[in-house]
């Protein structure tokens, strides 16, 4: 149960590494899907790791023993393992309820604050314009999805280059962006090593959304300078906002601006890094799934509800 268990704990670490060989080797929407959809799967499959090392050491203990209904004593590995580990995990899950909770919370008042603002301007269609010499763009989920850019950015671009950031914001709004940034949020306060995979699906989210503007408006060029413009114009600091939300120049915009830019087809064979990706998440789901099993299965020997 030990090793099974500890298999969850470990494999996390390998995906910053993985999720940056994805992004570059595959095309942006599908390194996202696969990108967020490991780094949840490994979120979850710690969690449940870090819980059954927690109630194993917490079953050792008389008083919880007697709790749990036990009749005879729980098997596991030697108390000089189990209760290490169970401290350990109690640290872990407390850690990731402390943080979690105040960013839930720190991000709840910004995203009620921008809700706001956005409700007092006057829309038209989903563009929402305010009134601040900041140069600022960002795309606003909730019912309706709006499109918040200042005068100040206003300001800073030409028509053409303003229907290129509206196209890019937009992409965000549709494609759903903001569920892949709070599910890579959530999955860096559930493990440590997940925290740089944070960093990488606000990438794939931009260069996701980059590439839907440039289809939308018939120019990567055009798209490639209304980003670097945007992001220029913006390098006095923005408003805060949710990690949730995306802006106009989140992420690192050279890098965003070179693979507009760059000759189309160069992307190299990466399918290779999905299905690593894709093995890892299940090596750790099926590693915790029958952890967590077996532990069950000795829970129920020592209630004497099960044969050995």
């Amino acid at each position: 149960m030990t090793a099974l268990l500890l298999l969850p704990l470990l494999v996390p670490f390998a995906l910053p590494a993985l999720s940056w060989l994805a992004l570059d080797r595959l095309a942006p929407g599908t390194a996202l899907w696969v990108i967020t959809s490991s780094a949840a799967a490994l979120a979850g499959c710690s969690l449940a790791a870090l819980g059954a090392f927690f109630l194993a050491g917490l079953l050792r203990l008389p008083y919880f023993a007697a709790l749990g209904e036990l009749v005879q004593p729980l098997h596991t590995a030697s108390d000089r393992f189990v209760l290490p580990l169970a401290a350990l995990s109690a640290g872990g899950l407390a850690g990731c309820a402390w943080t979690l909770a105040r960013s839930v919370l720190r991000q709840t008042r910004a995203f009620r604050a921008a809700r706001t603002e956005a409700g007092r301007r006057p829309a038209a269609g989903d563009l929402c314009v305010v009134d601040s010499p900041c140069p600022d763009a960002y795309a606003l989920p909730g019912r309706p999805h709006r499109i918040v850019v200042t005068t100040g950015m206003l300001r800073s671009l030409d028509g053409a280059e303003r229907e290129a950031l509206f196209a890019h914001e937009r992409a965000h709004n549709t494609g759903g962006h903001h569920f892949f940034l709070a599910a890579a949020e959530l999955a860096a306060h559930c493990h440590p090593a997940l925290r740089r995979v944070r960093d990488v699906v606000r990438l794939a989210v931009e260069r996701a959304a980059d590439e839907a503007a440039a289809r939308a408006v018939g120019d990567r060029r055009l798209t490639a300078r209304a980003i670097a413009r945007a992001a220029l114009a913006g390098q006095g600091g923005v408003a805060e906002r949710p990690a949730f939300v995306s802006g106009a120049v989140s992420g690192p915009v050279p890098q965003r601006v070179e693979a507009l830019l760059a000759p189309r087809g160069r992307r190299r064979a990466g399918g290779w890094v999905a299905v690593v990706l894709v093995a890892c998440a299940a090596v750790s789901c099926v590693a915790s799934a029958t952890g967590v099993v077996d532990f069950h299965h000795r829970v129920e020997v020592a209630q004497g509800e099960a044969e050995r």
